[in-house]
């Protein structure tokens, strides 16, 4: 990968946390297959890196990425095919949290990305559009299956076919966000509650309870509560337990066990 490749998205660590900034700021970070491939190489690494407990994105100068770049959009059409990509669900894949520092415009894919994140912080300047009725497109990359399970599906109908742009504080009151920054820079608090998660919260809690809250998002409330009993028994024999509890009685920041690279993964049970 050149150098120019890596200066599409930036790494920086803040202790335990792993910052990533979209870094187009000319181009309000518009989206390409280069910084594409740059960001999903960065989140694959993390993944396996147990030094990084959490993430942080976000995007440079006044956006936070303004959906796909334009001139890549104009030459599709000529496309015969659908190009040879990698998944786009990397994001979600990812077994740490993600937490969406949001300081600009999302638009289109943009929208798509923030709403990858687990956890979204917006600043006053964040503006939220899907963009794609607009632009001759249909909603894509899954925006259609995440946005009703955020904001209810008359709200998604309306947001995906009006392309209108909601401002930071309708997109906190309706549920696109769920921290709005008003005093303070949007990085930095988010960044904080980054770290809170990986001084605080077991790596192996947090992985379990986010494939909890995907796989139970379409089943039934008995089918989440009899998986929760086996993930339960699993808990109560870990080692994160007594450490949890441990540290709790002894008032001071407990040492979870990082999460074990994927090669080396041992599935907990399935859920």
């Amino acid at each position: 990968m050149t150098g120019s490749h890596d200066d599409l998205v930036l790494a920086e660590r803040r202790g335990q946390v792993l910052i990533l900034t979209f870094n187009r700021p000319t181009k309000l970070n518009a989206w390409t297959d280069e910084l594409e491939d740059r960001y999903f190489d960065l989140l694959d690494a993390a993944e396996d890196d147990p030094d990084v407990r959490a993430l942080v994105v976000t995007g440079a100068g006044r956006g936070f990425c303004a959906g796909s770049d334009l001139t890549h959009l104009q030459t599709v059409g000529d496309l015969t095919e659908p190009p040879d990509r990698r998944p786009r669900d990397v994001p979600l894949r990812l077994r740490k949290p993600l937490i969406g520092a949001v300081n600009g415009v999302a638009a289109g894919l943009g929208m798509v990305e923030a709403l990858y994140c687990d956890v979204r912080f917006a600043a006053p300047a964040a503006r939220f559009t899907t963009a794609f009725a607009q632009r001759g497109l249909i909603a894509e990359y899954g925006i259609s299956w995440l946005l009703p399970r955020l904001i209810g599906a008359s709200r998604a109908a309306d947001l995906l076919m009006s392309s209108r742009m909601v401002d930071a504080e309708e997109a906190l009151r309706i549920g696109l966000v769920d921290h709005l920054i008003v005093d303070g820079n949007v990085l930095d608090a988010a960044v904080s509650y980054a770290q809170q998660l990986a001084t605080r919260c077991s790596p192996t809690s947090m992985s379990v309870i986010k494939r909890q809250l995907q796989t139970d998002a379409d089943g039934t409330y008995t089918d989440s509560v009899s998986r929760a009993e086996g993930l339960m028994f699993d808990a109560f024999r870990g080692e994160d337990l007594v450490e949890g509890v441990q540290s709790h009685l002894d008032k001071r920041t407990p040492t979870f066990p990082s999460l074990p690279a994927r090669s080396s993964h041992v599935p907990v049970r399935n859920v």
